[in-house]
């Protein structure tokens, strides 16, 4: 019996030791520094990470997307994605600032840039002689997704030159002109058309504009 007593008193200290040290484990765990927080840490849900650029006195006094007269010392916004009307907070990246525009153009429309921000909206932001910068995009009002857009297209060439001066004269008039290169049966050709516009009644305004400068248009629905 001493024997088993004594095996019975070893283990009991084994059983003890092995705990002691889980717990010290425990310890030495629970007292550990949390990670470092990360360099680059994710945006806001919901914001949009790109770059910004501005535009101003070439297009001051005509017509946006919306119907509206271009205001370059409004705190406006052309943008692709956001529907027209909706209020957005940009914030430039490189120097912290902030400024809320509202959307009411489509552009920009050169590849790599989100939003194209009005003078007023660029000098708040301070990229007025740099030109562009990395912007975050945060929706503050979403308004209402306007489906379906209204289109006027002012020409069809399967000549790119052709389209592009007839693209750069309304560019003389109205701000959201683009030209749109599309391929059928494996032949290329180019659209010259405006818009966005959120109803028939915006397209048809424009559509009338257009006509006075005598050039004839239709107006599609997308």
């Amino acid at each position: 019996m001493g024997g088993d007593g004594y095996r019975g008193h070893s283990r009991l200290l084994a059983v003890l030791g092995l705990a002691v040290a889980l717990s010290g484990c425990a310890l030495l765990r629970s007292h550990a520094p949390p990670p470092p927080p990360s360099a680059h840490p994710p945006p806001p849900q919901g914001s949009i990470i790109g770059v910004a650029s501005w535009y101003g006195p070439g297009f001051n006094g005509k017509h946006t997307a919306s119907g509206e007269i271009y205001d370059q010392n409004d705190l406006t916004a052309a943008c692709t994605t956001l529907p027209l009307g909706t209020l957005a907070l940009v914030t430039n990246l490189q120097n912290g600032r902030k400024v809320e525009v509202r959307i009411n153009d489509r552009g920009p429309f050169k590849k790599g840039r989100r939003i194209d921000l009005s003078y007023r909206a660029a000098a708040a932001l301070g990229i007025l002689d740099p030109g562009t910068a990395r912007v975050r995009i945060q929706v503050v009002h979403a308004a209402p997704h306007q489906e379906p857009g209204y289109f006027v297209q002012v020409g069809s060439f399967s000549n790119s030159a052709n389209a592009q001066r007839l693209g750069q004269r309304l560019s003389q008039y109205f701000s959201d002109v683009r030209v749109d290169r599309l391929s059928a049966s494996g032949r290329h050709y180019y659209r010259v058309r405006m818009g966005a516009f959120p109803d028939h009644a915006t397209a048809l305004a424009r559509a009338t504009q257009t006509a006075q400068l005598g050039l004839r248009s239709i107006i599609e629905q997308q």
